[in-house]
């Protein structure tokens, strides 16, 4: 199948794999390549020696197209994309907008530039200043989101913009993969879908929640980190949400300065990355420290398998997912599920 999506990046099926923090590593990124879609490398739990290292890896294990997800308000994120240029990686796609330059110097540098959005007039920015596509995530996808749905903010965007559009946030199968078409958009992003496969490293207890969700135990808090996080509801969850204020940001304290070893960040980075996050989101001090809490949770979860200690970034489509097939497997059934849909549609038009 054929999208400007595809014709875009170089990949056989208009298929995304998003950059989860810690699942997003090499082995689920070159299987998803190898499947036909794109894969996308999660950089921003990683230190940037690190980075070239797992770009190296996804290379030795697939000659197909595949990107590397960054944080654009990181303090090192020049020196990331550095590396991305250095090593010829197809896709940048960013989890918030990438400031005129940047972009200006990835494109400069052939690299295809693909942020992430939540909302119209950010999807007109990125454009403007020279995006080649946009992600669009509605409000059902997992970790950071929105509360407009797919349904309303995908035709917005696609009628806003004149680049490819991939539309994020309620997609698993063959009929969303049709329906997001119908809408305009060039293909699907699956994040949720894409953990929940055979090749994810994903610890098998914490997948083995993610099966036995329904619909009703996937939440949106601002526990966390003091932004809307949508996520499985668990015991930590309720914890956090009822904790005190001054017990949480103890306990934030205490886990960014993990996260401080594992990135290989100094405290000034860290401080500087939270000065750019409060201004970017208008959070106080206090959710600022939430917020650098976060990622040690999730790789509690997401590297630990601790269910009980751990938070589960989910979209709402965990509800509805029972299976962990391998990444070939699930690519191959949604496109096959695509095309019974679309030669049902041309029998009812026929």
């Amino acid at each position: 199948m054929e999208t400007a999506l595809t014709r875009l990046v170089g990949v056989r099926r208009p298929i995304v794999q998003t950059g989860m923090g810690w699942v997003a590593g090499p082995r689920l990124v070159s299987a998803t390549a190898n499947a036909g879609a794109l894969g996308i490398l999660a950089s921003a739990t990683m230190t940037v020696d690190r980075l070239r290292e797992a770009i190296r890896e996804v290379r030795s294990r697939t000659d197909a197209p595949f990107g590397v997800n960054l944080r654009a308000d990181a303090s090192d994120a020049g020196d990331r994309v550095r590396v991305l240029i250095d090593e010829g990686v197809r896709v940048a796609s960013f989890a918030l907008a990438p400031s005129r330059e940047l972009i200006a110097e990835l494109k400069d540098a052939g690299v295809i530039v693909i942020p992430s959005v939540g909302a119209r007039r950010h999807a007109e920015k990125v454009a403007a200043w020279g995006a080649d596509a946009v992600i669009v995530q509605g409000g059902e996808g997992g970790g950071h989101t929105g509360e407009v749905a797919t349904t309303v903010l995908l035709p917005q965007v696609v009628d806003a913009v004149q680049i490819p559009v991939v539309a994020a946030g309620g997609f698993f199968d063959g009929r969303g993969l049709v329906a997001a078409l119908a809408y305009g958009a060039a293909g699907v992003a699956m994040g949720t879908r894409f953990l929940l496969t055979s090749d994810s490293t994903v610890p098998d207890a914490v997948k083995a929640r993610y099966l036995a969700a329904t619909v009703r135990d996937v939440t949106v808090t601002r526990a966390v980190d003091g932004l809307p996080h949508r996520m499985l509801r668990t015991e930590l969850v309720a914890e956090l949400e009822n904790a005190g204020r001054v017990s949480a940001v103890f306990h934030a304290l205490r886990r960014a300065a993990g996260f401080r070893r594992l990135s290989g960040l100094t405290w000034a980075q860290l401080v500087r990355d939270g000065l750019a996050l409060r201004h970017s989101k208008d959070l106080s001090w206090s959710q600022v420290l939430l917020a650098a809490n976060t990622p040690m949770l999730l790789k509690s979860a997401m590297v630990d398998g601790r269910t009980d200690l751990g938070v589960m970034a989910s979209g709402q489509v965990a509800g509805v997912i029972d299976d962990l097939p391998s990444c070939a497997e699930l690519v191959e059934r949604t496109m096959k599920e695509a095309e019974e849909v679309r030669e049902r549609l041309t029998d009812l038009r026929d």
